[in-house]
């Protein structure tokens, strides 16, 4: 296949480079990166701990860097929306969320939700399609989108679920490495099945070494695995036996299919660079950039 030529813009998760969302900033820059994507879950960018003022002096910082928000990361971990316990804070929080996001010049918040489990008639199918169906209208009526990560399930089964929303504000967060590790699905066919969907990618590599229950890995309501632990997934990509995290280009992801593939559905928006994994993220992620910009003409 010929090297298909990119327009899109190349962002990082400032959370990558494990140094504070300010001088992660500056190292997205340094990087050469169009924009970030920055986790506002806890910590310094909690909406929870930023006031009207603070909100201001973060966005005006990162436009001084010649940067823009690509998306926040809104992924409250744990069961996702499969707990009905949980799902009225974890509503909550993820509209304050998906606020602040426009607050700073963005309309995506990513997330996981959870694995959609095969059977439309189970409880927690249910308990996920009532929270979805609420976050998508709030996400719609503020012409935003809650982006939901693609690895847990196959595209065809999370394009059956998000058909069933009524609206697009439940969006797909692209993420072609975590198909390839857990669910072995293809990126390319998953493009083109979630095509209507797509408003934000994650450009990450992978490899898939043996299978693996994705409830092994995401966690699910009522199994017996633990709930999704970012860290504990991160120890899986790094040294787990069932699929590893590799530096961009160096995995199963065909990035020539892959990237004509979003091309080909007329997508405009971000690569946002995720490294999850490594002892030099920093020196990854300019490398991941790098490989990127080597597809634009």
């Amino acid at each position: 296949m010929a090297r298909p030529v990119i327009t899109n813009k190349i962002g990082v998760i400032v959370d990558s480079f494990q140094v504070g969302v300010k001088e992660g900033l500056r190292k997205a820059k340094e990087a050469g990166a169009d924009g970030v994507q920055i986790y506002a879950v806890q910590g310094e960018f909690d909406p929870a701990n930023l006031s009207p003022a603070v909100r201001r002096e973060w966005k005006d910082y990162i436009a001084s860097l010649g940067l823009e928000i690509s998306a926040l990361v809104g992924d409250l971990g744990g069961h996702g929306f499969q707990d009905p316990a949980q799902n009225r804070a974890k509503i909550d929080k993820s509209k304050r969320i998906m606020e602040l996001a426009k607050e700073l010049g963005t309309d995506i918040v990513t997330t996981h939700i959870g694995i959609v489990p095969p059977d439309r008639d189970s409880q927690i199918y249910e308990t996920m399609h009532i929270a979805c169906e609420e976050l998508s209208r709030y996400a719609h009526e503020m012409n935003a989108y809650f982006a939901i990560e693609t690895g847990p399930e196959t595209a065809a089964h999370l394009k059956m679920f998000l058909d069933g929303l009524g609206t697009k504000g439940v969006s797909v967060n692209f993420d072609p490495a975590n198909m390839v590790m857990v669910t072995g699905d293809d990126p390319v066919q998953g493009v083109h099945a979630l095509k209507d969907y797509i408003v934000h990618t994650h450009a990450k590599d992978g490899v898939k070494l043996a299978e693996i229950d994705p409830r092994n890995v995401y966690g699910q309501y009522g199994y017996e695995a633990p709930a999704l632990d970012h860290e504990k997934v991160a120890e899986m990509a790094e040294t787990g036996q069932a699929f590893r995290e590799v530096p961009l280009g160096t995995g199963s992801v065909d990035w020539n299919g892959y990237l004509q593939a979003l091309n080909d559905i007329g997508y405009k928006g971000y690569l946002t660079i995720e490294r999850e994994v490594g002892s030099n993220p920093e020196a990854d992620i300019r490398l991941a950039v790098e490989f990127l910009k080597g597809f634009r003409a």
